[in-house]
């Protein structure tokens, strides 16, 4: 990382999220100054494997179980302030003492947030994305109608009343007249509530675009970790199948504060195969034996649900779009041990749409949904080699370096770093 000029580099999601970002923020971030959240909330979920001892993290940045880094929520990240002080006493009880600064502009998840989170599924029907329920679109929602609490309201009691009312009286009124559910939390239990996370969080609220820029200028080392992955993007990915916010790298700047001219190195994360929690349609998804087998084999559950993900075969369709939306300068391969033992390895390169060859990913919901793939079938490459990540990239299989070559060709990017294990060490840097 020492040879990026700028010290600034970014971590995105290139699939559907759940592609080992985790993994990959965390072998840079034990050389990072500063590890930054940009956007979403805890319906995001990180799990970081260190000498075996595993971490579970939502909200805060994976760089923490570092315990050197300082770790940084934000503007552009919804926080849920009860969970955040669960996931600060949960790093704590690990030995972590933790490190941690937050935007006093980022937005504050409420209980009503969270009520009419569960009601808006419902009444989306078939077109929900399959929410978390952590009232991530609400608090998005509301900071648009600029009905929102910022966390730099928690410590001034006054405005966030004045603030409240609105904010309270707006989404009650969603939830019971048009919605037909029932709020049933006071105004007062809230104001009561929050006002006592603001004391306990205010060591951590600061100016944090501020804390960042004096960071840059004095050359420290800045790593930008994003959250869920491409498709997701309300803006690029399968909507209304998203999350609530811009998961693409360009939204590092209007999350943080920090100038995009300053960033050149933006590393897309791409599992080596497919998985997805949540809703929509999913062109290359496999089912029964083959499925199972996949899901077992890579741990594909929800780090944050702990729902079973519906997995698939790599879709470069989706690739080719995170690569050019992402200006991405570099791709980390994950989860390629988990693909042992398969004689073939189907690679979908486009989509059939009524006899249409399609190679990017369409807007239309019509297409989308009537989308098939079409594979270019590889062969698999066995078991690997013991301790194959002291090695080196040399000594990989032929045909795992001739799935990597395939990928680079067809996307475009290089395949710099190649994840065959779980542990951090487990990477061959080519």
């Amino acid at each position: 990382m020492s040879s990026n000029p700028s010290k600034i580099t970014a971590i995105v999601g290139a699939q559907w999220g759940d592609e080992g970002k985790g993994k990959v923020t965390d072998f840079f971030a034990g050389e990072s100054d500063y590890v930054v959240r940009f956007h979403g909330g805890n319906n995001a979920g990180h799990t970081v494997i260190v000498n075996g001892n595993t971490f579970k993290l939502h909200l805060i940045p994976s760089g923490v179980v570092y315990g050197i880094p300082t770790s940084i929520i934000g503007n552009g990240v919804v926080v849920d302030p009860g969970a955040l002080l669960n996931e600060i006493a949960y790093v704590k009880e690990k030995g972590i003492e933790p490190k941690l600064l937050v935007s006093d502009r980022a937005h504050v998840i409420m209980p009503y947030h969270i009520a009419l989170d569960g009601a808006l599924s419902g009444h989306q029907g078939e077109l929900a994305a399959g929410s978390t329920n952590r009232g991530i679109a609400p608090v998005y929602a509301d900071k648009m109608f600029r009905n929102g609490i910022r966390m730099v309201d928690l410590l001034e009691p006054d405005v966030f009343r004045e603030k409240l009312e609105k904010g309270y009286t707006f989404a009650k009124g969603l939830i019971e007249k048009s919605l037909g559910q029932i709020l049933k939390i006071t105004i007062d239990e809230i104001f009561d509530t929050y006002v006592n996370y603001g004391e306990k969080l205010k060591a951590y609220i600061c100016d944090t675009s501020v804390e960042l820029y004096n960071a840059h200028k004095a050359g420290k080392t800045i790593l930008f970790e994003g959250a869920q992955g491409i498709s997701l993007d309300v803006d690029h990915g399968i909507y209304p199948y998203t999350t609530s916010s811009n998961t693409a790298a360009g939204h590092i700047s209007t999350g943080t504060g920090v100038s995009f001219r300053d960033i050149n190195r933006i590393i897309g994360v791409v599992k080596a195969y497919l998985s997805r929690v949540g809703e929509s349609p999913l062109p290359s998804e496999i089912h029964g034996n083959e499925a199972s087998s996949l899901r077992e084999k890579g741990s594909e559950y929800g780090t944050t649900t702990g729902r079973p993900r519906r997995v698939g075969w790599l879709d470069l369709v989706q690739v080719r779009q995170a690569v050019r939306v992402n200006g991405l300068t570099e791709i980390a391969l994950t989860k390629l041990d988990v693909l042992n033992g398969f004689n073939e390895l189907p690679v979908c390169v486009a989509y059939d749409v009524d006899g249409d060859h399609i190679t990017e990913m369409p807007a239309s919901l019509t297409q989308y949904r009537k989308a098939k793939p079409i594979y270019k079938t590889l062969p698999g490459w066995g078991d690997l080699p013991e301790n194959i990540w002291d090695r080196g990239y040399n000594e990989l299989p032929k045909t795992l370096k001739n799935y990597i070559d395939f990928i680079e060709r067809e996307v475009v990017c290089p395949v710099k770093i190649v994840s065959v294990g779980p542990q951090r060490h487990e990477t061959i840097i080519r």
